[in-house]
């Protein structure tokens, strides 16, 4: 009897079908499950559907006549379908929902996780070391470089310090209208994507399925040719510049020298380990500067690592964080995407690159998207959900502890030291989303008052009580005793309600 071994639509790569000694035992049956459940529990972005369905069937058609590919309602109909009750093996899945699945099931053996660097017990013994203290990104990320020697120059880390963020805050260069990066990698579509656009335009004429944002063409990679092309592109042309502008944004160049990798990590077709290697081996070839090969390894290594394991670590308990007990609806425009009804032209451009790619780099999604949700105090369960579901990288365990800790400061501090919210100020300082705006970044009121100044004055008097004792946010909460309109911009922002701005 052939073991059958069960791939998850985000287990894609190699190293999940690789055996502890690295070879692929030769009559297994890899076994990949289309669940339609997943597209009717969720209305997804139809870009992220398309990716995730292409991803899934390129894998199937690499793994040729091994591959046991079902279309079925759901997991469950179509492991019963396919592997009937022969013994099944699956990797550690990366949902609850999924692992109570699969720990439900008595014929399947789950498996070790695979696709990240550390491993469940390398952070729960680094968890024990803390001894009852904040886990805290650094420290997990210095331990994560010592451990698995990433960046280091003996014991100390390579150039000195551990992290280089003080270099990668530079504002766009000023006056241009993109960075001047080279073009990312972008793949090309084939039948595949071809059959894929059929099969949701079919589900959603005929099966009720739906979906937000627009499909196509591709911008991901869906298979491991892809990502391996997409990662010696970056690495070879792009990283060399992705440092220093890192947390800036142009509204021309909304990928300036990002990765783009996020979808091939989050799907599987690429390994964490290997993204890692290429950019220190090209710093250590002279070929890219120390802050881009730091920047990109700490958000590959550092902070993924990270959410990874405080997603396991919390609970599901944590679903529900909600400190500042904000629980206004996500409004329509906002969850149809709809940028045009948006005259703020920062919010109006971010929104129109979710509409159009399901994609923003990290600054957009924390600091125009989560900041607006957190100054108009909306439910951060809906908030996750949307993010889930409007980004091709968004996956349960990714968003989970990104917006209901870092982004909607839900747990009241547990992640994060303070909420990370601003004032119009920050935006015009880090881009070029202000100029041409119907807003002014510096009015408070009247009709130019930028929406984010009014919102971030307006959450920090709506929090002063919990907020004025963080050592962090008692500058900017005293802030509000020098001004004299205090009480107008909050009525401002109460009348705004779920309104576009």
């Amino acid at each position: 009897m052939s073991p059958v071994h069960w791939l998850f639509g985000d287990q894609l790569g190699p190293h999940f079908t690789a055996t502890a000694a690295g070879g692929t035992p030769r009559n297994t049956r890899w076994l990949l499950i289309e669940s339609k459940a997943v597209f009717r529990r969720r209305r997804f972005h139809r870009a992220k559907a398309h990716l995730m369905l292409s991803a899934m069937r390129h894998r199937a058609a690499d793994l040729g006549g091994s591959a046991l590919y079902v279309t079925a309602e759901t997991y469950r109909e179509g492991l019963a379908r396919a592997a009937g009750t022969d013994p099944v093996s699956v990797h550690h899945p990366t949902t609850r929902a999924a692992l109570a699945l699969v720990t439900s099931l008595p014929r399947v053996t789950v498996h070790p996780a695979r696709g990240y660097v550390v491993s469940h017990r390398e952070f729960a013994e680094w968890v024990a070391r803390q001894k009852g203290r904040r886990l805290l990104q650094e420290s997990f990320y210095e331990n994560t470089r010592r451990a698995h020697d990433i960046l280091m120059d003996g014991d100390r880390p390579a150039g000195g310090r551990w992290n280089l963020d003080h270099e990668n805050r530079e504002p766009p260069p000023r006056g241009l209208d993109t960075l001047g990066a080279p073009a990312p990698y972008r793949p090309r579509e084939d039948e595949i994507d071809e059959e894929v656009r059929r099969d949701l335009d079919r589900w959603e004429r005929e099966e009720g399925i739906t979906f937000v944002g627009r499909d196509g063409p591709r911008l991901f990679p869906a298979s491991r040719r892809e990502a391996l092309a997409a990662l010696d592109h970056f690495v070879t042309h792009r990283l060399a510049g992705f440092g220093a502008h890192e947390d800036a944004m142009l509204a021309g160049d909304p990928v300036m020298s990002h990765s783009l990798l996020s979808s091939s990590l989050n799907l599987g077709l690429l390994d964490p380990w290997e993204c890692v290697t290429r950019a220190e081996d090209a710093w250590r070839a002279g070929r890219v500067p120390l802050n881009s090969a730091e920047g990109f390894i700490r958000q590959v290594c550092g902070w993924r690592e990270y959410v990874w394991h405080l997603y396991w670590h919390l609970g599901e308990e944590y679903r529900h964080r909600n400190a500042l007990r904000h629980t206004a609806p996500v409004p329509p425009w906002f969850q149809e995407l709809d940028a045009d009804a948006v005259g703020a032209r920062c919010l109006s451009t971010v929104l129109a690159q979710v509409r159009d790619s399901g994609w923003t780099h990290h600054i957009p999604r924390l600091m125009v998207l989560g900041s607006f949700a957190l100054q108009r105090g909306w439910n951060p369960a809906e908030v996750t959900d949307w993010f889930h579901r409007s980004f091709v990288d968004g996956y349960d365990w990714v968003m989970l502890p990104n917006v209901v800790g870092m982004s909607q400061y839900g747990d009241g501090g547990l992640m994060t030291t303070k909420p990370y919210t601003s004032g119009g100020a920050y935006i015009h300082r880090m881009s070029d989303l202000c100029g041409g705006c119907r807003y002014r970044p510096t009015d408070r009121t009247g009709e130019r008052a930028c929406p984010y100044t009014v919102g971030y004055w307006s959450f920090l008097d709506r929090h002063r009580a919990r907020l004025e004792g963080n050592p962090r946010m008692a500058r900017a909460v005293s802030g509000l005793d020098r001004l004299g309109d205090v009480e107008q911009l909050v009525r401002a922002h109460r009348d705004a309600g779920a309104a576009p701005p």
